[in-house]
């Protein structure tokens, strides 16, 4: 236990690290692979805001709400970030106070450019500098890149199941400004039961978790109107719809008119979507009395199956609800969200 003299984590050995792990997971009773998982999200949210481009990073997603702001308890595993459009492209917003474009042409020059733009932002600003710190901390580690997203994979010291891999993967959003936002501290889950090791920590800019909630509440309303299967690892959206209602967060949101606008709107202008008719869904209905949470048919078994998924993999902290019992709780947020206009 040569790990109890205070070092930093990614300085021990691999039997060092792999035995830190053991404690952590043992005393939180959680698979220690995810464990491991969570100190390189941490790692990379670390290295990426300590950065010179950091202060035009957003932190948002899921992943915002259990380290942040500690509102969901589950593993989040994907890191999302907004890069300011106004810093990426400061001539198309120039003349537009709220970063939306005008019209659909305008919308589809904004989205090539803002795509080029980030494009060659990754490759040129944040590939080197993950490249780089990863270099020091994992050697067997590498970086890659797939379009807008970079991936960071590191040698696991764990086995873990086929529901997350030895990876973090980093989505970067460049049509936003990433507000509303504010600073919050962030750790790793094994801080807290291994107090003489030193673990990553950040200080990010994080997108308030009323928007969020409203993000991830539109995500839900299209999976529902479209009745077509999405990704795996879509179900957490409704599991964590349910706990921000149960820390209020959700209440806050239906009563933030403004928030729930900008989010109809920005999706308007960026994410248009047909529904199972071919018309379009209409976000602006969705927050204003028309939100739909709960699907039907082929569509909620799929979100069933992919739900025990999420559930068998260990990446619920606490005891799972059953998934009909999130579907009522989800119900019951559609209704009072539906009387907020």
């Amino acid at each position: 236990m040569s790990w109890l003299i205070a070092e930093r984590y990614l300085d021990l050995g691999f039997e060092d690290r792999r035995e830190v792990l053991d404690v952590a997971a043992s005393a939180l009773g959680r698979p220690s692979y995810l464990i491991e998982k969570d100190i390189w999200v941490v790692w990379a949210v670390e290295t990426l805001f300590a950065s010179s481009f950091g202060t035009h990073l957003v932190f948002k997603g899921g992943t915002s709400l259990s380290k942040a702001y500690r509102a969901i308890r589950r593993f989040s595993e994907d890191i999302d970030l907004t890069y300011d459009i106004r810093v990426l492209q400061p001539e198309l917003v120039l003349d537009s106070p709220n970063a939306l474009p005008p019209t659909r042409s305008q919308e589809k020059r904004w989205t090539k450019a803002v795509n080029e733009s980030l494009r060659n932002w990754i490759g040129e600003s944040v590939f080197p500098q993950l490249e780089k710190a990863l270099r020091i901390v994992e050697p067997n580690g590498n970086v890659s890149i797939d379009g807008s997203d970079v991936y960071i994979r590191y040698e696991a010291l764990n086995e873990g199941t086929g529901y997350g891999k030895p990876e973090v993967k980093l989505e970067f959003g460049r049509r936003a400004t990433g507000e509303p936002n504010t600073t919050m501290r962030i750790s790793c889950d094994a801080s807290d039961p291994v107090k003489d090791v030193e673990f990553p920590s950040a200080q990010p800019l994080v997108l308030r978790a009323e928007r969020t909630f409203w993000e991830k509440a539109t995500a839900a309303h299209v999976y529902c109107a479209q009745h077509r299967v999405r990704s795996v690892g879509f179900a957490r959206h409704w599991h964590d719809l349910v706990r921000l209602d149960e820390v209020g967060i959700a209440s806050n949101a239906l009563k933030d008119r403004l928030i729930a606008n900008e989010v109809a709107a920005h999706k308007a202008a960026f994410f248009r979507e047909k529904d199972s008719t071919g018309n379009s869904v209409d976000y602006r209905n969705a927050v204003s009395g028309g939100l739909r949470l709960v699907p039907s048919g082929e569509a909620r078994i799929a979100l069933a199956e992919d739900y025990e998924r999420m559930v068998d993999s260990g990446w619920l902290f606490d005891d799972a609800e059953t998934f009909d019992t999130l579907m009522d709780a989800c119900l019951t947020i559609e209704e009072l969200a539906n009387q907020c206009k």
